[in-house]
């Protein structure tokens, strides 16, 4: 198993936006596609605000199947697009980071 951890900058005045649009539309999308969303936190930079989450994987190549259905989903574009017209952009730089476990072995 993995876990991928992602960051997105949001934006405080229309964060409300990118929180509904997330928590009522995209994690039931991606639920199709075999997400696994762990946790979910907001953080505060002195730079920016951030929505982090965790997502476990069985392997990387069923992560990566599933993140290119999750964005060639249609409902997913239509939504992107239209919460996009009604608030502007509600994410900004995107961070990704798939985490491997290591062994007690590995830590020597």
């Amino acid at each position: 198993m993995i876990h991928q951890l992602r960051v997105y900058e949001i934006y405080e005045h229309n964060k409300s936006a990118f929180f509904e649009r997330f928590r009522d539309h995209a994690t039931r999308i991606m639920a199709r596609y075999d997400f696994h969303i762990v946790a979910q936190w907001e953080a505060q930079t002195n730079a920016r605000t951030e929505f982090i989450y965790l997502i476990a994987w069985p392997d990387s190549t069923t992560m990566e199947q599933a993140w290119a259905a999750f964005r060639a989903d249609e409902e997913w574009q239509s939504l992107k697009r239209s919460t996009s017209a009604q608030y502007g952009e509600l994410v900004g730089a995107i961070e990704d980071r798939v985490l491997t476990p290591l062994s007690a072995v590995d830590l020597g």
